[in-house]
């Protein structure tokens, strides 16, 4: 599977940076020549969806999503552990119904073959992103389920960003490790 967390990564990091791209583009092209790309406004916002569908999935993977820290922390570590459980579970139930929702709806714009107003391509393909993206949540806190039923480290129960400030007070943070 780290194939498909440097296909993650990578994607994000090319969204991120053709964003950039056609924006600043699109501001030389309108303030210093008078011009304007029509098609630039609407791809932004495909690269822009497609990022935060994308950005889903690794905020979860790296445990950078939102949490209920106080109240998780109140618990014993087994109780912790049921609620986590219990909050992942909901959360992949979730990520299935709406992909499943979104797939019909995706499918349904598809049978339709509308094009998009300013880029000349059918609408159904930036869609695509959501039932792929909530597949992808959903595969991602099925990993935090698996980590989370066998003990391993699974982000849900309250410490990361106390270790990560004790990390930060570390002097041999960052050093590399013999």
């Amino acid at each position: 599977m780290r194939w498909l967390e440097h296909f993650e990564e990578g994607l994000i990091t090319f969204l991120m940076a053709a964003m950039t791209l056609v924006t600043f583009m699109q501001v030389i092209a309108r303030y210093v020549f008078n011009y304007s790309f029509v098609w630039a406004l609407e791809l932004t916002g495909v690269m822009f969806a497609w990022l935060i569908f994308v950005g889903m999935s690794y905020g979860v993977r790296v445990g950078a999503h939102i949490g209920v820290d106080a109240a998780v922390k109140s618990l014993g570590a087994g109780a912790a552990r049921v609620v986590s459980s219990i909050a992942i579970v909901l959360c992949i139930a979730y990520a299935l119904i709406v992909a499943f929702g979104s797939f019909q709806y995706v499918h349904k714009i598809y049978s339709v073959g509308i094009l998009m107003q300013d880029i000349p391509i059918q609408t159904w393909i930036p869609r695509i992103i959501l039932p792929l993206g909530f597949l992808l949540l959903a595969f991602r806190f099925s990993q935090v389920l698996w980590r989370l039923a066998t003990g391993q480290d699974a982000h849900l129960l309250g410490d990361e960003a106390e270790q990560a400030l004790k990390l930060k007070d570390d002097p041999s943070f960052g050093e590399v490790r013999k």
